[in-house]
């Protein structure tokens, strides 16, 4: 099942398991229980310590329990944990073991004090790149708590749960049955759900934060360049981070980032956290800025309150925190968001195999959409509102090469349909005001970035579509604030001119500092 250069990979990895590790799987006599036989049979032949059983009594087939003898540790699988997951059975591996999951101390306390019965059910795709934060947030915490006890499901592998329960998105997260929350959530995120009382405590210790020289919002491309930069300056340096990568956790190939031949989403957003990480940076995480108080003088303080409650303050303020898929803003898409209408081609993808699907825009990402979807499903109708697309020529060229693939010019979705459980068609009027129906099964919805600024409004110069104004230092109307990345008007939305307004945001900041007068910098 492994191939050579993954068991010389996971080879390594078991160098670092502590105590023994028991792979009970629960298999039929199916292809994937096979493959899913093979896989555990690989992992136990590399150590000593790890034994496989397929004598398990699991409730589906195939699934699979790692499990510590003797203990009630235990992380589950149902379904074949590879692409993405790949990385989360690997952690599971090695957390069920006893090696301890990078979760800070006070947090491990917090998710060992929970009381009660918290069975987590996790549905998942292998091609998801936000499924994996989910899915090792929650076995890290059944590790730490036996109370805690969670199961990651192979969405493709168990189609009849998931046509019974209308999973059209991943991540879907049900505890003890129910619907717990959809999308990408990390420990604080699910603590924050789980204990409400967290959210004041957290509140609480950032309050406590001393002044920093430069408080970087964001931690995208823009926002982790910014933070490298002011790090190296001997700065004292925030990060506030609700996820490393930003939007590019979701972007699947990236061609185009220079030096780097090709790449993906999640391994550049893994070694930009990485590279963070090398230095003295502070990082306030899972945390989203809600209102900037400016300094009342230059030299002063600036105040950011975070949607916690915390306040924070800041000689300086870089804001990075990018931009967010635009949605349609028509009949429909919100009452069956998560039920046909989706924004990740590569996560939500599978879920919509051999079935029609539409997709909204013309530009690069609605292209690249319509590219990877058509060897999915059985047919992907592009609607685009102009008269032409607008995307690069060699994605033009790749597009229109499919044969399952019809593109529709001059075609403005007006509402999405549905039969009150998930999509059935969709509306659009065509040049000429005429309106059209198209019978589908999904909405990939695929027209462009909004930036996150709404919470600037007021304080901020902002631009029509809601950017922040920068001048080529990216300073913004209030002194000592800048900007850099997808939030502000610099042109061209790109990873690595991101990285370039994030150096040249902190790089200014730094200039900003040492012109204070020196009362103004003793703060």
């Amino acid at each position: 099942m492994l191939q050579d250069d993954l068991k010389t990979q996971m080879r390594a990895y078991m160098e670092y398991l502590r105590d023994a590790v028991v792979l009970e799987a629960t298999l039929g006599t199916d292809d994937r229980s096979n493959e899913v036989r093979g896989l555990l049979e690989d992992i136990a032949s590399l150590s000593p310590k790890v034994t496989f059983s397929d004598k398990g009594h699991g409730t589906r087939i195939p699934s699979f329990v790692i499990r510590r003898p003797g203990t009630d540790v235990q992380v589950c699988f149902a379904g074949l944990p590879m692409g993405h997951e790949f990385t989360s059975l690997v952690l599971a591996l090695l957390q069920v073991s006893g090696h301890p999951p990078k979760i800070e101390a006070d947090v491990v306390a917090q998710i060992r004090a929970l009381d009660g019965d918290f069975h987590f059910e996790t549905y998942f795709s292998q091609s998801c790149q936000n499924c994996p934060d989910v899915v090792q947030a929650l076995n890290a915490m059944s590790v730490l708590n036996p109370k805690i006890h969670h199961t990651a499901i192979d969405g493709a592998d168990f189609q009849d749960e998931v046509e019974r329960l209308g999973i059209r998105s991943v991540p879907q997260v049900y505890l003890n049955g129910e619907p717990f929350a959809s999308g990408r959530m990390e420990v604080a995120d699910i603590l924050a759900k789980l204990d409400t009382a967290s959210v004041a405590r957290s509140a609480e210790k950032l309050n406590d934060m001393a002044p920093f020289d430069v408080l970087v919002l964001g931690a995208g491309p823009a926002g982790d360049a910014a933070a490298i930069y002011a790090a190296r300056k001997g700065l004292r340096t925030g990060l506030v981070a609700e996820r490393f990568g930003g939007q590019v956790m979701d972007t699947a190939g990236i061609e185009n980032f220079i030096s780097v031949p090709e790449t993906d989403g999640p391994k550049l957003s893994a070694a930009l956290e990485a590279h963070v990480r090398q230095y003295d940076v502070q990082i306030i995480a899972s945390q989203l800025a809600a209102k900037l108080i400016p300094a009342e003088q230059t030299g002063g303080l600036h105040q950011i309150v975070l949607e916690s409650g915390a306040i924070l303050r800041s000689k300086t303020v870089i804001i990075a925190t990018g931009a967010r898929w635009r949605h349609l803003g028509v009949p429909g898409e919100d009452e069956y968001r998560t039920k046909g209408v989706a924004y990740c081609p590569h996560c939500d993808g599978p879920f919509y195999k051999g079935r029609p699907v539409v997709v909204t825009g013309g530009g690069n990402s609605g292209v690249e959409a319509a590219i990877d979807l058509a060897g999915i499903v059985s047919h992907v109708t592009l609607l685009q509102r102009g008269a032409h697309l607008k995307a690069d020529k060699v994605l033009q060229d790749r597009l229109l090469s499919l044969p399952n693939i019809t593109v529709l010019t001059n075609a403005l979705t007006t509402k999405i349909e549905g039969d009150g459980k998930e999509v059935t068609g969709l509306t659009y009027s065509d040049g000429d005001g005429g309106l059209h129906q198209i019978k589908t099964d999904g909405v990939f919805v695929q027209i462009g970035l909004l930036p996150n600024t709404e919470w600037l409004k007021g304080t901020l110069k902002l631009s029509p579509y809601g950017e922040i104004v920068i001048d080529d230092h990216c300073g913004t109307s209030v002194p000592g604030v800048f900007a850099a990345g997808d939030a502000t008007t610099v042109p061209y939305k790109q990873i690595v001119i991101a990285m370039g307004e994030g150096a040249k945001a902190s790089l200014a900041a730094f200039d900003y500092l040492i012109r204070l007068p020196v009362t103004a910098k003793a703060g």
